[in-house]
């Protein structure tokens, strides 16, 4: 799949670097920006890379930190522990993401292991966030918590949405 040029800058321009690994991009924000970006498991240099959905958006990022330094993870993790349907609900989430990047290509370093501290604990709401938004609701229980919490985190900002002619 070719990613569109514009698309690679834009990326480049949120992260800061030269994005690496790209197959295809997976959500865009209401504006029409990448947001997450969807990676091979394992980069063009030989190094394993889980985390199949990358968050791109520099604006989201910061807001999903403000999740992070609330307690929020912590919370998730003792939820995973105490609530069953939780707990298999996120379970699922991390079955369906090893199946599909298993289906991009096998990496033995990172066998059995998905991102975000999946299935058992909440290690990173950036990967969480980037799971929903990529496949979105239902798939992801805590990353779709996260969303809500977010709310409208592109308003009042060149991240609104693009007004329709």
């Amino acid at each position: 799949m070719t990613i569109d040029q514009s698309d690679l800058d834009a990326i480049e321009e949120q992260l800061g670097r030269t994005p690496r690994g790209i197959l295809e991009i997976a959500s865009r924000c209401p504006s029409g920006h990448p947001n997450v970006v969807k990676t091979e498991p394992r980069l063009d240099d030989g190094t394993p890379f889980p985390t199949m959905f990358y968050l791109t958006c520099d604006r989201l990022a910061a807001e999903i930190g403000t999740l992070e330094a609330s307690g929020l993870m912590r919370e998730m993790t003792e939820r995973i522990a105490e609530d069953e349907e939780l707990a298999a609900h996120y379970q699922r989430a991390h079955d369906s993401y090893l199946a599909e990047r298993e289906a991009i290509g096998h990496v033995p370093e990172i066998d059995g292991i998905t991102a975000g501290g999946m299935p058992t604990r909440v290690k990173c709401l950036h990967v969480l966030v980037g799971h929903s938004l990529a496949k979105g609701p239902g798939v992801n229980p805590l990353g779709d918590e996260a969303l809500v919490l977010l709310g409208d985190w592109w308003s009042g900002n060149s991240c609104g949405p693009v007004a329709d002619d």
